[in-house]
């Protein structure tokens, strides 16, 4: 599989996507894909990319989240291989309101299991995807941010630009 990788630049600083025929397969605040292809599942993982330019909707969707609007993050197609209650639980992440996090308890009751809390922390952290599926809407118990593949300053920014 070829895939087309794009960087973009944001408030937060590099955003770089790998995707495939308009799929998002990874995403996040790094300057190069060597920061992605550990979190892609073996079997989706591309032999190769191509730099472009513009990825139509994918990167309509990042501008888009940046100038106030989370909604079209939500609605591009992400590829992601794992067991049951990981994929569903990254289904799930795509339905939390923008504004209004959730904690891993909670999150972990949405996913359909109450009690697997750790498992919840684990999708949050094996989530290739970031942005569009969003991790970080999710928070500790206590109110604090828990942890975040790309920095828990990147973390609080994304907050509140949704409780904005």
């Amino acid at each position: 599989m070829k895939a087309q990788l794009l960087k973009m630049s944001t408030p937060d600083g590099p955003f770089t996507i790998l995707a495939s025929d308009g799929v998002v397969l990874a995403s996040g605040w790094t300057s190069g894909p060597a920061g992605l292809t550990g979190q892609i599942h073996p079997a989706l993982l591309p032999a190769s990319f191509e730099e472009v330019t513009g990825l139509g909707a994918i990167s309509a969707a990042v501008d888009a989240f940046y100038s106030g609007d989370p909604a079209p993050a939500m609605a591009v197609p992400v590829l992601q291989r794992s067991g049951p209650f990981r994929s569903h639980a990254w289904d799930v992440l795509r339905e939390v309101k923008p504004g209004f996090p959730v904690t891993y308890t909670e999150y972990a009751a949405l996913a359909g299991n109450a009690k697997a809390v750790r498992a919840a922390a684990s999708a949050c952290a094996f989530n290739a995807a970031a942005l569009f599926v969003p991790c970080h809407r999710v928070i500790r118990t206590d109110g604090s941010l828990g942890g975040f593949r790309w920095g828990l300053q990147v973390k609080e920014s994304l907050l509140a630009r949704e409780a904005a």
